[in-house]
């Protein structure tokens, strides 16, 4: 296979680890901290984890290992969306294994979760591992979105756990993954399989964090990624003149990746969702928003601009989530089926005029039609609208556009306004991981290799103190139980790790609050440019933006 000389280069790069797990395996010692106790609802989190409950956070430092040395098998799983660093969090696992002992062997299920249930799986090498080193992408082994969550499925996990003799299994995912470890955990604790789990907290959208996780990984690749992307059109804008980029990036349940490539770049609009839901924002009133900024720019001559739209905004806007509710109502059932049996559009409307509230209805004439039909498009698996499928970077445009023209009828606008727009998405997910978490990966594989010699059973490997360098970043665990809360999944409690969303009182909020209005009238962009591997640490070793504020 042909490689380019970058990815030849790359293998080549040594990651850098914590300075305790820089002293060799054997002087690696662990510390317990305090006890732990669930973020929410303690009593009903303990009693569904009675046994993997409760336990202490520990630190790794240096001194004498004191744990066994046995010859271990350990499996491991990608679980969920790419994320940059997932190939360097193996590689760190591997390494450390074979550091404590050559004959430890790592297994790669493949493609996610259902690897374990259906046996599927690869036994490492070195020569394997070598060609996936300080790469992006899952495809070392693939990864799935399968969910270990039946007992039946827990059975066959144990069954094929114990055909190969395998001592623990490392799940690599976000919040649901994470979730579904700490059931794992607790299963093979309650049925005494001698089988550990250990989690890595993985997701560019950035929302698995908390007082423990400061950052999970990929989501500073996949941000420096989107935003030399997004300072690449506003050099553009600037240079024509004469567009304006409405962007959307990823993040449906958080608005961290805007938030991110807004503090980078200084676009002249972006909307955070947590915001708007806080503020009860109307579409008309985001609009008006946007358009505000339209015109004052134009009025100085500059009829360009750069708006960042979250990609799950519109579900933050209350008006447009009580539409979306109606619409899943009138779908529901045998419904949906007499609905696309409707030759028309103009027929479909009808039925929607029909079963919508007057509310609803006003807020969907003043949809364009586009996005009206986005609305109806194919049902997720519980029939509900997908709202990633809502391209509402053209929705804020046009919704803009109206507000322009009515204004320039009123005589107070006089500019023009050219939208273009970009989605950017996939484009982050399997990037060369920057050396940030190229090093944060692999020290996350490293630390669970040693959560797992020392017996640690439903912990997170946790890395902290990251917006130092790496030598004074922390290693340790922590239970996965206390990031945890009960929470309602169609219909019933159901324990998950609760979600970070944007803090409207943290400081990278309060910066990009105190700065925005001056960037919505000037142009005031930011070019990061492009990912930097080589050269000073100043350059090559930053973190975010978000993680610098948030540890001043």
């Amino acid at each position: 296979m042909k490689i380019s000389p970058l990815q030849k280069a790359r293998y080549e790069y040594e990651p850098k680890l914590p300075g305790m797990l820089r002293n060799g395996i054997s002087e690696i010692s662990v510390k317990e901290g305090e006890p732990t106790q669930s973020v929410a609802d303690q009593e009903k989190i303990q009693a569904l984890f009675p046994n993997t409950y409760g336990k202490n956070e520990i630190t790794f430092e240096k001194g004498e290992n004191t744990a066994e040395t046995k010859k271990r098998k350990v499996g491991v799983i990608l679980s969920g969306g790419q994320a940059p660093g997932g190939h360097n969090v193996i590689s760190g696992l591997y390494d450390a294994l074979k550091a404590s002992n050559p004959e430890n062997e790592l297994i790669g299920f493949k493609n996610g979760p259902s690897g374990l249930i259906e046996d599927d799986f690869i036994v490492f090498t070195d020569d394997y591992i070598d060609e996936y080193r300080n790469t992006g992408g899952f495809d070392i082994i693939g990864s799935g979105r399968t969910k270990l969550e039946t007992p039946e499925q827990f059975a066959i996990a144990a069954e094929v756990c114990k055909k190969h003799g395998i001592d623990a299994i490392v799940i690599i995912g976000g919040d649901d993954s994470n979730t579904n470890a700490a059931v794992l955990a607790e299963y093979f604790a309650a049925n005494n399989s001698g089988v550990q789990v250990i989690g890595c907290p993985k997701t560019i959208d950035g929302d698995l964090k908390n007082e423990d996780i400061e950052c999970s990984f990929g989501f500073d690749t996949a941000t420096k990624t989107y935003s030399e992307l997004i300072g690449n059109i506003e050099r553009d804008a600037n240079s024509a003149k004469k567009y304006w980029h409405f962007i959307k990036v990823m993040g449906r349940s958080a608005s961290h990746v805007a938030l991110e490539c807004a503090l980078e770049t200084q676009p002249n609009i972006c909307l955070i969702s947590e915001e708007v839901a806080a503020k009860k924002m109307s579409l008309s009133q985001i609009a008006d928003y946007i358009a505000d900024s339209v015109e004052k720019r134009a009025a100085n001559g500059e009829n360009f601009g750069v708006a960042i739209i979250p990609e799950g905004v519109v579900e933050f806007v209350p008006e447009f989530s009580a539409l979306i509710a109606e619409i899943n109502e009138l779908l529901a059932g045998e419904k949906a089926e007499a609905f696309n049996a409707l030759p028309t559009w103009k027929e479909k409307y009808e039925f929607i005029e029909n079963g919508l509230s007057k509310e609803a209805m006003d807020v969907f004439k003043i949809l364009p039609e586009t996005i009206q039909q986005q609305l109806f498009l194919e049902r997720d698996p519980h029939g509900n609208v997908q709202v990633s499928l809502i391209e509402s970077e053209k929705l804020f445009s046009a919704l803009v556009a109206d507000k322009l023209k009515e204004r320039k009828e009123k005589g107070t606008y006089t500019g023009k306004f050219n939208p273009l727009h970009h989605f950017f998405g996939y484009e982050g997910r399997c990037a060369f991981p920057s050396n940030f978490d190229a090093d944060y990966c692999y020290s996350l594989g490293y630390n669970a290799a040693m959560l797992i010699q020392y017996g640690f059973n439903g912990y997170l490997s946790k890395i902290s103190n990251l917006s130092k360098p790496a030598e004074e970043w922390v290693a340790g665990g922590m239970p996965i139980t206390k990031m945890m809360n009960i929470e309602r999944r169609h219909g019933e409690d159901k324990p998950v790790i609760r979600k970070a969303l944007v803090e409207l009182d943290g400081k990278p909020f309060k910066f990009f609050e105190d700065n925005r209005d001056k960037w919505a009238v000037e142009t005031a962009f930011v070019f990061p440019g492009a990912i930097q591997y080589y050269g000073p640490s100043e350059v090559c070793d930053l973190t975010t933006r978000t993680l610098a504020l948030e540890k001043e």
